[in-house]
């Protein structure tokens, strides 16, 4: 078959990314009489009226074949179909990871500050601040979690990476995606104990040495 070549375009995806580009060749030819496929590109939010328009004209033009229709975005969304599950899933997982890790926090947090109440009133009635006194209770906390993100950094590594190697065309893994999800952490631990350690603070240590 003798062709001839009106252009070479650079190197596009026209599969899925956990394929590497291979050779492709679009074939344009008006004198042959076989037609698999049109593709429309169009700047137009109107598709009811735009699909419309098609079909009359193609079935104008190819009154034989049936005419079916489907969108690009649609197309190479179900290259991905796999990938969205799992983001859905894991997100969920994540979010129940994290309501279980805060009330697991608010627990110790409640359970820490009842131990130390008249420990707490002690330091207050000897001139402690609110200040120090909710660093006092929640320093012990950030050690879990800065223990906790130091044992999980090396497994959320290796798991990222073993997963982007499915993909022929990846991202590096950043470190300071790590920084920033430790001090997210922090964050979310720091307001969960917040409340209690406050709490604990404020209080009137009248009350919690009365039976001293």
């Amino acid at each position: 078959m003798t062709m001839e070549i009106a252009g070479v375009m650079k190197d596009f995806n026209f599969s899925s990314l956990h394929e590497e580009v291979k050779p492709f060749m679009l074939k344009c030819n008006p004198k042959d009489n076989f037609l698999s496929s049109i593709t429309v590109a169009t700047n137009s939010t109107n598709y009811k009226n735009l699909l419309g328009q098609i079909e009359i004209l193609w079935h104008k033009n190819f009154p034989a074949v049936p005419f079916e229709y489907s969108f690009l975005d649609e197309t190479f969304a179900r290259l991905y179909q796999s990938e969205s599950r799992f983001q859905k899933v894991f997100i969920s997982l994540v979010l129940l990871g994290i309501l279980i890790a805060c009330l697991g926090l608010l627990g110790l947090a409640t359970f820490a500050a009842q131990q130390r109440v008249k420990e707490i009133g002690i330091r207050k009635v000897l001139g402690a601040s609110i200040a120090s006194i909710v660093a006092l209770l929640s320093k012990d906390f950030l050690k879990l979690v800065l223990i906790s993100f130091i044992v999980a950094v090396p497994v959320a590594w290796y798991a990222a990476n073993q997963w982007l190697q499915d993909f022929a065309y990846r991202i590096d893994v950043k470190w300071w995606i790590f920084l920033l999800a430790g001090m997210i952490a922090v964050f979310i631990a720091l307001f969960t104990i917040s409340f209690q350690a406050i709490k604990a603070a404020i209080a009137n240590p009248v009350k919690s040495l009365r039976t001293e």
